[in-house]
């Protein structure tokens, strides 16, 4: 689950394009170090899941580290990233194919007009419910990581466009210097967007305590080489010339597939839009389960709580979750670069994929600082693993976040990390509304918006 979420092909494919404009070739050693940040971040997440396996996850650790209005804050977080998951893969979706037929077939179908397909295709496996949507979303992950690392493999095997060079993990590959790795490496942030999921499964496996903290130290380091072998083969295999000019638009892999496998070129196409499909998927039945609940416990329109009878599925929920990534992807792709030319539909995937990550890059660091808290009065604190590497992880992202603030100069994405900054101002005043009137709905708000648990929510805090 961890895996898929994070999407190996699609954040290999597309995501680099992204932050190439800004690191250029040294974008294979913003992933490692990225890498090497999230486990670290990863640290206070895997010991609260060794600790407190919960349905809830990350508002369940916050909540008993830092308290219910930390928690809440931390759902609403939460909500946000993982709600601009399926209006960022329509775009991209859209994007990729109207670039992809321009160029294979001489057609021009607008990227909004295919980007509708998928989305309606999410919302009929949405209603068919959970087991076809996880199984579609399973068999496109195998697909996905077969295609990209055999395709690494080919570009490597052939010795690249200029011989094979380790410069590109290095920070002097960076053609914009400092300012430029710091922006790319939100963009390799984003690629990591999801490895935590796991451990909202804590009441689900067995053995929790033990399967669910190895599961997300796995899924972030397996799926994490897999991005920093295959972005370097990437570099090589166009050159450092060539990746320097890359941007959203781009398409890469396809042109490394018609230069060293041209059999590949259609595996590579089909791999790109599963991958982007099944992000979508598993983002949005999450969303679809947090909007229902939030229907049945009155903090949405009741509508969202209807059941099917039928398939046993919350229809309108499923109908709100699609027409909202629909409205959304549209809204800002007509704005920001149209409807008639891909450059909107990549936009839309930029803009809201940079967004989403820096709204959950403060629930690791919230996550974080409740480990160091809670363990330290649990009175079982060890330095390095309660004390050093959560509070360390804390400290990167916080400095990840601070450095987009004093460092970004392009518009529109200096407004970005003003917009969290917004929101988490709205959520801790409306948390601390709740906390002042109604505080036991706090305790069960925080919950659903971060894990949709809210039958456990409601035992814990007494209501219903």
């Amino acid at each position: 689950m961890s895996a898929a979420i994070m999407g190996p092909a699609v954040s290999t494919f597309f995501n680099p394009q992204f932050s190439t404009p800004f690191s250029g070739a040294a974008t294979p050693f913003v992933y490692l170090v990225c890498l090497i940040a999230i486990l670290i971040a990863a640290s206070g997440i895997v010991e609260m899941a060794r600790e407190l396996p919960s349905a809830g996850a990350f508002y369940t650790y916050v909540t008993r580290g830092l308290g219910p209005r930390a928690g809440f804050v931390t759902g609403g977080l939460m909500f946000v990233a993982y709600a601009l998951l399926p209006p960022a893969e329509v775009g991209l979706i859209g994007s990729y194919l109207q670039t992809t037929f321009r160029s294979e077939f001489g057609s021009n179908v607008p990227w909004w007009i295919i980007g509708l397909v998928p989305a309606g295709l999410m919302m009929l496996l949405a209603f068919e419910g959970i087991r076809s949507s996880l199984r579609a979303a399973l068999v496109l992950f195998t697909l996905e990581v077969l295609v990209v690392v055999g395709l690494a493999l080919i570009v490597v095997g052939h010795g690249g466009h200029d011989g094979l060079t380790l410069h590109p993990l290095t920070p002097s590959a960076s053609p914009n210097g400092f300012d430029g790795l710091t922006t790319g490496f939100v963009f390799a942030a984003l690629s990591f967007v999801g490895f935590e999921a796991a451990a909202t499964l804590g009441d689900e496996v067995r053995e929790p305590r033990r399967v669910v903290p190895r599961a997300v130290l796995i899924s972030v380091l397996l799926v994490g080489l897999i991005y920093v072998f295959c972005i370097w083969a990437e570099v090589n295999g166009l050159g450092i010339e060539a990746t320097n000019k890359l941007d959203g638009t781009s398409t890469p892999w396809n042109d490394l597939a018609a230069t060293y496998a041209s059999w590949m070129k259609w595996p590579v196409i089909i791999a790109s839009v599963s991958s982007m499909f099944a992000v979508m998927l598993n983002s949005s039945n999450g969303i679809v389960r947090i909007l229902n609940t939030m229907g049945r416990e009155g903090l949405l329109p009741s509508p969202l709580a209807f059941i099917d009878p039928k398939r046993r599925t919350p229809s309108y929920a499923i109908f709100a979750t699609g027409a909202f990534a629909i409205v959304l992807a549209l809204g800002v792709g007509a704005v920001s670069g149209g409807l008639g030319d891909p450059v909107g539909g990549s936009n839309v995937y930029g803009y809201l994929g940079f967004l989403l990550t820096l709204g959950i890059l403060p629930v690791y660091v919230l996550t974080n600082l409740a480990a160091a808290r809670y363990f330290a009065s649990s009175g079982r604190f060890k330095l390095i693993r309660h004390g050093v590497l959560p509070l360390g992880g804390a400290s990167l992202m916080v400095a990840l976040l601070v450095g987009q603030i004093l460092e970004q100069t392009v518009r529109p994405y200096t407004w970005f990390p003003w917009l969290i900054v917004i929101w988490i101002v709205l959520a801790a005043a409306g948390a601390q509304w709740l906390a002042s009137k109604r505080p036991k709905q706090l305790e069960l708000a925080g919950a659903v918006l971060a894990s949709a648990d809210a039958e456990q929510a409601r035992e814990t805090v007494g209501v219903g």
